[in-house]
């Protein structure tokens, strides 16, 4: 059986990987967009199949999975450390971005994870999963209208956007459910 310290100390450990993950999240998407997809636009971004017939920015994998490890991270670390996380992610977001997509990247990303905070931390202690689907579907349709609007002032790719996003989001689903029955089976549950 779980000690109370043993769950504080395991709580501690998986919100620091969720939150590392979360952090290399935004390099890669970064390096994705630029450099790795089934198409690359001159002057553009690489493109993927999200959909048939629907192309996105490749970033997207990334940051549909960034909405949710936010989530996660602030689950076991706490409010205090996701909205610190979030400030740490938009500079670092700065940091790597290529240089035309710094305002664009650091913007989108700082915007969609603040509506991801707001929608999230208010429904997490009673509906888990909920939260994070509707933070994270809140999240990804701001990301997309303000990365693609700054970067490249179209949004041409917005649907293949939010279609890209929600898939990484879904997909996590099955994780996030396990992650909470764990948590009430052993008292670690928490926003």
């Amino acid at each position: 059986m779980l000690t109370t310290d043993n769950l504080d100390t395991r709580r501690r450990w998986e919100g620091i990987a969720f939150l590392i993950l979360f952090a290399l999240t935004i390099p890669a998407a970064n390096w994705l967009i630029g450099n790795a997809g089934t198409k690359c636009v001159p002057n553009g971004p690489c493109l993927i199949p999200v959909a048939p017939g629907l192309m996105a920015p490749s970033g997207v994998t990334m940051i549909g999975i960034a909405l949710v490890l936010r989530d996660l991270a602030q689950r076991r670390l706490g409010v205090g450390v996701a909205a610190g996380a979030i400030l740490a992610g938009a500079a670092l977001s700065a940091l790597v971005a290529p240089p035309a997509l710094v305002v664009a990247s650091a913007a989108a990303f700082l915007l969609s994870e603040l509506a991801d905070f707001a929608v999230y931390t208010p429904l997490a202690r009673r509906r888990l999963i909920m939260a994070v689907v509707a933070s994270s579907l809140v999240g990804l349709v701001v990301d997309s209208i303000v990365f693609l609007w700054l970067a490249f002032g179209s949004l041409d790719f917005l649907a293949g956007q939010v279609v890209g996003k929600s898939w990484m989001v879904l997909l996590s689903i099955p994780f996030v459910a396990w992650l909470r029955r764990r948590d009430e089976r052993t008292g670690m549950a928490s926003a």
